[in-house]
């Protein structure tokens, strides 16, 4: 699916010259975080709904412009870029303009999310594994390699979170030998967080330790 099929129209900008009680009342019919505002036929930007619920119902929109967010995506924003506009912006709704700064739509949060599963990281079956690493010492061509050379095949990688001076990177892995690609990351000095098969590595540990305590209980 192309992502502007995901565009919807059915939210019209509400005019900067309105009173916030036309605001109030649109957002306890909807869900969304945001509702998009025009100066004349001109698209400005969205108020979120934290900020509309605190002013008097009467009093117009064009008296609080400050509170009033300017973002946006175009038609030809990579998904993954609106993504991130979402994130940045702490919003469900995401306007849609033109070259010329028309208004064609928004974004729903949830549609975008849903164009997850259609990438072969989510849809091909496989294993998850998140290794960590300092945030200067891995590559993602130190990753592939590692996961290659196990003729296990790369799906997909990501940083999924920084943490001080350490990043953690989830890896879908196709096609191979999880156990043994988990064994490699170690030789290569990650750590490894979690995967979604049994670490041989782990359990042979746990396997000694529960005989040393035996042993030193006898």
């Amino acid at each position: 699916m192309q992502l502007q099929e995901l565009i919807i129209n059915d939210i019209k900008p509400v005019s900067i010259t309105e009173v916030f009680s036309e605001l109030q009342l649109l957002f306890n019919q909807l869900t969304y975080s945001h509702i998009p505002i025009k100066n004349e036929d001109i698209y400005i930007g969205c108020i979120s709904e934290t900020d509309v619920h605190c002013f008097d119902g009467e009093k117009p929109i064009s008296d609080c412009k400050y509170m009033i967010e300017g973002f946006f995506v175009r038609p030809t924003t990579n998904w993954l870029d609106v993504l991130e506009t979402f994130a940045q912006n702490n919003t469900n709704i995401m306007p849609v303009l033109d070259t010329n700064n028309k208004y064609l739509g928004y974004y729903e949060l949830n549609d975008v999310m849903s164009l997850f599963n259609e990438t072969p990281f989510f849809s091909e079956p496989g294993g998850i594994l998140i290794v960590e690493k300092g945030i200067h010492d891995y590559s993602f061509s130190e990753i592939s390699q590692i996961v290659e050379s196990n003729d296990a095949k790369l799906l997909g990688a990501f940083v999924s979170k920084m943490d001080n001076d350490l990043a953690s990177i989830t890896i879908k892995i196709g096609n191979g030998s999880l156990n043994d690609v988990i064994q490699t990351f170690r030789r290569y000095s990650y750590n490894i967080v979690s995967g979604s098969e049994d670490d041989t590595y782990i359990e042979s540990l746990k396997e000694r330790s529960d005989y040393l305590d035996k042993y030193l209980n006898i």
